[in-house]
């Protein structure tokens, strides 16, 4: 756990949401890249098969979201 959660955990429930908004505009603002874990990677790969394989899987059928 990060050092600093202790202070943030007397914090309300609307200003840990502001603290989470800003950090992820900081992080995407940042030219640094993100790390991407290898099984994101995996399960990218695992769906375009999937697709590849059944192009019908992506065509939405009525009345389903």
């Amino acid at each position: 756990m990060h050092p600093q959660m202790d202070s943030l955990r007397h914090l309300s429930a609307v200003e840990k949401l502001q603290i989470v908004e800003e950090l992820w505009d900081d992080l995407a603002s940042s030219p640094e890249p993100l790390p991407l874990p290898e099984w994101h990677r995996d399960e990218a790969t695992r769906r375009c098969a999937e697709l590849d394989a059944d192009p019908l899987i992506a065509i939405k059928r009525k009345g389903h979201a």
